[in-house]
């Protein structure tokens, strides 16, 4: 723990927060203590309530009942300009940037200083809080579009600090962050805490948060669970606390074989993929891909998808061939070939659809009257939404609810559950746990192993490599648009693979990766 939040007086409190949405309770009486200088890790699965809780911090929700103090100061925040007037930011997973505008202008955005209707450049005052963050070069008529993700992640802090915020909230900070990146985000988190500012980091990757935080406060089903000293617990205690029970096994291991090849691709190549990339898929057969963001492992799904232009390529489905260049969406699904984006927000749901539309969406045929044609069987429609939502334990009202109000890791469920009513023979998961708690992980892990064990295809793309080796059956890496050899998953460790993802070794190093490296 920092010396600052082992000494001071707290510089939050929560007292009684309790908050409703029509019938459902999200919040019940929640308690929560932050020191000044303090990490605080708010852990719980999806639906616990961390995002409402934070939402009331910071103005966008108004609390039922409850109190919030800063400093000992009673502080009614009912907005969020009157969130950040009391010191509050917070920085959501899905990034709050104008990307068409420059960097000076989404850090001043909202806040121009003026005189005499011209606005004044506070540009010194940047550089001072840019240079803080280790990023004094950055330039600032760069339009936010063309840096990286972990870039704009510096903005949106740089951003809280030119508001004087004293307490910053992240929301999932290192869900689209490649590896080098988020230990960048820690490097600027620890050198802001030295300064007395205190952070509430939510995040479902539990070992970024024995890594980061100081203290932990753990929510199950709107409820104040425990609090305690992140060096006094265990990530099997953190786990305990949050689902109400003890998990077995992180990555179940279910019975499948593979049998027949089912997929093969030959000389997929495109401008991210610049030599050809080729490998086989058989029915049963976990097909893990690794690599760092932007090496082409999500363009060769959304190029077998039809989603991403490839300049050439043959698939082979069963006895089916397809020249790449033509694959498109619709004809994928019906080829029997389905996609998990890793982008659910735009490419993955239809967020202001209720639950039952997006599950069904994809295959509304099936509901019809006449053989695909005539007026939807909305009873039946309705049936099947209800047992997928029962089957994924989606936590909402009922399937009538709109997603948008659903969390992050329950609208991934939803999405999961549409690739279930497609029933294809093919699944294409692009990081299907994004932004899932731990004990939906294990659920969706036991899923695919199941899938398998039913004779699908799955190619399984991930960042977090623990669940690439726990899951797969065989994997392969790609660097730079070039994929490696795929091998046998025992084959590997997460040494060898972040070998291959960072230098290129390519099948003629086939003995080295063999040996470990």
């Amino acid at each position: 723990m920092s010396p600052l939040a082992s000494s001071d007086k707290p510089l939050l409190e929560l007292q009684g927060v309790s908050k409703s949405f029509g019938a459902t309770r999200a919040l019940d009486n929640v308690n929560l203590t932050v020191c000044r200088g303090e990490v605080h890790a708010l852990i719980g699965e999806n639906g616990a309530g961390k995002s409402t809780l934070m939402k009331v911090l910071s103005g966008a929700h108004k609390a039922d009942t409850g109190n919030v103090y800063i400093d000992g100061a009673l502080h009614h925040i009912d907005s969020p300009a009157s969130g950040m007037a009391s010191g509050i930011a917070m920085i959501y997973q899905e990034l709050m940037l104008a990307e068409h505008l420059t960097v000076e202008e989404n850090l001043m955005l909202g806040r121009e200083p003026h005189k005499l209707g011209f606005i004044r450049s506070e540009r010194n005052r940047i550089r001072d809080v840019l240079a803080l963050l280790g990023h004094a070069d950055l330039p600032l008529n760069a339009p936010v579009a063309v840096l990286s993700v972990g870039i704009q992640q510096v903005i949106e802090i740089a951003r809280a600090l030119l508001r004087e915020a004293r307490i910053i909230i992240m929301d999932e900070p290192t869900s689209s962050l490649s590896a080098a990146d988020a230990r960048i985000l820690f490097s600027v988190i620890r050198k802001l805490r030295e300064r007395g500012i205190s952070f509430v980091y939510i995040s479902h990757f539990l070992e970024e948060v024995f890594e980061v935080a100081d203290r932990f406060t753990v929510l199950r089903d709107g409820k104040t669970v425990q609090t305690g000293n992140i060096a006094d617990t265990s990530v099997i205690e953190i786990i305990r606390l949050m689902v109400g029970r003890s998990l077995d096994e992180m990555f179940p291991k279910i019975p499948h074989i593979q049998s027949e090849q089912f997929l093969k691709v030959e000389g997929l190549c495109g401008d991210t993929m610049p030599q050809e990339v080729g490998f086989s898929l058989h029915r049963g057969e976990i097909l893990g891909v690794a690599g760092l963001v932007g090496s082409g492992r999500s363009e060769v799904l959304r190029g077998l998808f039809g989603l991403h232009p490839v300049r050439s390529g043959v698939m082979y489905v069963g006895r089916k061939k397809l020249a790449l260049k033509h694959m498109q969406p619709r004809l994928a699904l019906d080829m029997g070939i389905d996609l998990l984006s890793e982008n659910r927000k735009e490419e993955g749901l239809s967020t202001d659809l209720p639950i039952t539309h997006n599950i069904t969406l994809s295959s509304l045929k099936r509901f019809a009257f006449w053989h695909g044609f005539g007026p939807l069987k909305l009873r039946r429609e309705s049936s099947r939404a209800a047992h997928w939502t029962a089957l994924m334990n989606i936590r909402c009202r009922d399937a009538c609810q709109q997603v948008a109000d659903l969390s992050g890791g329950n609208q991934q469920k939803v999405a999961l559950a549409r690739m279930l009513e497609q029933d294809a023979e093919v699944l294409l998961l692009d990081e299907p746990t994004r932004g899932v708690d731990v004990g939906s992980k294990v659920e969706i892990y036991r899923l695919i192993g199941e899938l398998a064990a039913s004779g699908k295809g799955i190619i399984f793309v991930s960042s977090y490599l623990p669940e690439l080796l726990g899951v797969s059956d065989t994997l392969a890496v790609m660097h730079r648009g070039v994929m490696s050899a795929v091998r046998p998953v025992e084959e590997w460790n997460e040494d060898s693979i972040m070998q291959v993802a960072t230098s290129g070794l390519t099948a003629l190093k086939d003995d080295l990766i063999k040996n470990d490296l």
